[in-house]
C-alpha cells in the first residue's frame, strides 16, 4: 500500500475553515465554496480528500451532507468523511452517493453493535477515527474526553472489520507546532491496521517524518492548516507519495 497524502477539508455552517484543537469557537473561514476547494486539490493532484462535517460532529447527525455528497460526486477523487455519522442510515446515504469511505468516531465508542453493522455492509468502507488528548480518547466532537486508552481502544475494535485507523493529536491539531511523532509511532506500532495520522502536520520535514514510519504501518497523512496557511505546497507534498 503507497503512501498518501490527504489534504483535509472542514465544512461549518457550509463553509471551509479549520478550528484550532477542534474548539468549535475558534475558526477560521478560509473559503465560501468547499466544493472549489475540493475541485482545487483534485486539480493539484490529490487522489483522496478528508472531509470532516463540524457541525455534523457537534450536533451528533450529519448537518453539511449535501454539500459533502456534491463533492463526492463531482470532484473526481476519492472521498472519505467523517462527523456526526453515528449509524447505518447515515454511512448508507454517504456510501450511496459515491463517497468511498465513513469515518466513524464516537459510535465505536458508543455503539459498538452499530459499528459492526456497518462494517459487515460496506467491508473495506469503514474507517476508525481515533481521536486523543493526552493519550486519551475523545468523542461528541472533541467535546468529550473519556477515561479510555487510545491504545486500548485500537487493540478492542481491530476486529471489527475497520479499513483502516485514522489517528489525530488534538492537542496538536490546527496549531502549527508539528506532529507528536512519538505518540504517532507509538500507536501504529500497537496495531496491525494501517495508519493514517493527523494533527499538527505543519511542513514538509514534518511530512516526511510522518513518511518514515510506513515500515510501522503509518500508509498516509491529512494535511489541513497547512495548505490554508500555505506553509505546505500541496503539488510538493504530492511528490512525497512517489519518494
Amino acid at each position: 500500500m503507497s503512501f498518501l497524502v490527504i489534504p483535509a477539508i472542514d465544512i461549518q455552517n457550509g463553509k471551509a475553515v479549520r478550528l484550532r484543537q477542534g474548539r468549535a469557537e475558534d475558526s477560521t473561514v478560509f473559503s465560501d465554496s468547499p466544493l472549489e476547494v475540493a475541485k482545487r486539490f483534485a486539480a493539484t493532484g490529490a487522489s483522496r480528500l478528508h472531509v470532516v462535517d463540524l457541525d455534523g460532529a457537534f450536533l451528533g447527525k450529519p448537518a453539511n451532507a449535501d454539500i459533502i455528497c456534491r463533492i463526492a460526486s463531482v470532484s473526481g477523487v476519492q472521498v472519505q468523511v467523517g462527523g456526526g455519522i453515528r449509524n447505518y442510515d447515515s454511512a448508507a446515504r454517504y456510501l450511496g452517493a459515491g463517497v468511498s469511505r465513513v469515518v466513524l468516531g464516537t459510535s465505536i465508542v458508543r455503539d459498538p453493535d452499530e459499528v459492526t453493522r456497518i462494517t459487515r455492509a460496506y467491508p473495506g468502507q469503514v474507517a476508525a477515527g481515533i481521536d486523543a488528548r493526552d493519550g486519551r480518547v475523545a468523542i461528541r466532537g472533541w467535546v468529550e474526553v473519556t477515561g479510555l486508552l487510545a491504545s486500548d481502544l485500537a487493540l478492542r475494535i481491530e476486529a471489527w472489520g475497520v479499513s483502516c485507523f485514522i489517528y489525530t493529536d488534538i492537542s496538536r491539531d490546527g496549531m502549527m507546532v508539528g506532529p507528536n511523532a512519538d505518540s504517532i509511532s507509538e500507536f501504529a506500532s500497537g496495531v496491525t491496521v494501517p495508519v493514517i495520522a493527523s494533527g499538527g502536520i505543519t511542513t514538509l520535514d514534518d511530512l516526511r517524518a510522518i513518511r518514515a514510519m510506513e515500515d510501522k504501518g503509518v500508509t498516509g497523512a491529512i494535511i489541513g492548516r497547512a495548505l490554508y496557511d500555505g506553509t505546505i505546497d500541496l503539488s510538493k507534498a504530492l511528490e512525497l507519495e512517489q519518494s
